[in-house]
């Protein structure tokens, strides 16, 4: 059940001005959208991106239509945890320890087979545990933040997936592309309702909010379906992701308002899920959309910050 937010735009969205704004994957889609959205309405942008050459383009892009502050490139690969650890630094250093939104958006989408830098599946290695260590290791300046948020992005996807906390690298599973997304983003929604039980535990006053984008035509797909190395395949699941954007998908314009919302509204509140609130929550406007149950389950949640904890070596915040 979705509680309406009523029809919220961008036009909903109040002077960001004094604010910094760290978004992941912010060079193309719903990354790079946010990013335009908060500078225009004057907030200084942080874009993290992997690719330098992408990362300078995107750069172009919303400084042409930044209102105050110039936006400002991050290197980070969150396939990557000492990447993470670097980015994490500079960002500290850039802000002087006061970011008052990170939005972790950044993710892989049911990509073949693969390993992160550090060894880990691919897409819960990235979208999960890169997002949660940078999350982590920015603690310090979030609470040096003003009115200071998380934004996680998770999908609809997840609502169909499994965590398995004890094989979450398919190391005993036989592997399946679209199984592990749905893992990953499972697991971005399980972290950040997590997340928001142990910052209202130890009284910090920064929110944790997660969003889901609905359906929405970003590229995504399509960069699946060019990863497959079998050339019909490719062309079969390209066929099906053009078919599902145009008539299903909303763009990337409604997509991103989600967490656009979740970054900017004061009626988001820690611990919120929010998506597109049509119906099978597919598209629409905003709206406060009921968890996964697997997300709201205090064990699920104990469980999988532990295992970050373990597997990426970098100690909880708040402990």
């Amino acid at each position: 059940m979705a509680a309406q937010t009523g029809k919220w735009t961008e036009d909903d969205i109040g002077d960001q001005t004094g604010r910094t704004v760290l978004i992941t994957g912010a060079n193309s889609g719903l990354g790079l959208r946010t990013a335009q959205v908060l500078a225009s309405k004057g907030a200084k942008i942080l874009l993290g991106c992997r690719s330098a050459e992408r990362g300078e383009q995107a750069l172009r892009s919303v400084a042409a239509v930044a209102k105050d502050h110039q936006p400002e490139l991050v290197r980070l690969d969150l396939a990557d945890l000492e990447s993470v650890r670097q980015a994490a630094g500079s960002v500290r250093e850039l802000t002087g320890n006061a970011l008052d939104v990170l939005v972790n958006n950044a993710g892989l989408m049911a990509s073949p087979r693969g390993v992160t830098k550090d060894g880990f599946e691919l897409q819960f290695g990235t979208n999960h545990l890169g997002h949660a260590a940078l999350t982590w290791l920015l603690m310090p300046a979030l609470r040096g933040g003003a009115d200071a948020r998380v934004v996680t992005v998770s999908s609809v996807a997840a609502s169909g997936a499994q965590l398995d906390l004890a094989d979450p690298n398919f190391e005993r599973r036989r592997y399946n592309p679209a199984a592990a997304y749905g893992q990953s983003k499972l697991a971005n929604q399980v972290f950040a309702l997590e997340l928001d039980r142990r910052l209202r535990a130890a009284n910090v006053p920064v929110r944790s909010v997660a969003a889901h984008p609905g359906y929405t035509a970003t590229g995504l797909g399509s960069a699946m379906a060019r990863s497959y190395s079998n050339p019909v395949l490719s062309k079969v699941i390209a066929l099906g992701n053009r078919a599902g954007e145009v008539l299903l998908a909303q763009n990337v314009r409604m997509g991103a308002l989600p967490q656009l919302y979740a970054a900017t509204s004061p009626r988001a509140n820690g611990g919120d899920y929010i998506g597109p609130g049509g119906v099978g929550g597919l598209r629409g406007h905003p709206a406060v959309v009921r968890p996964l149950g697997r997300a709201l389950d205090h064990e699920t949640g104990s469980g999988l910050w532990e295992l970050t904890a373990k597997l990426t070596g970098v100690t909880p915040d708040p402990a």
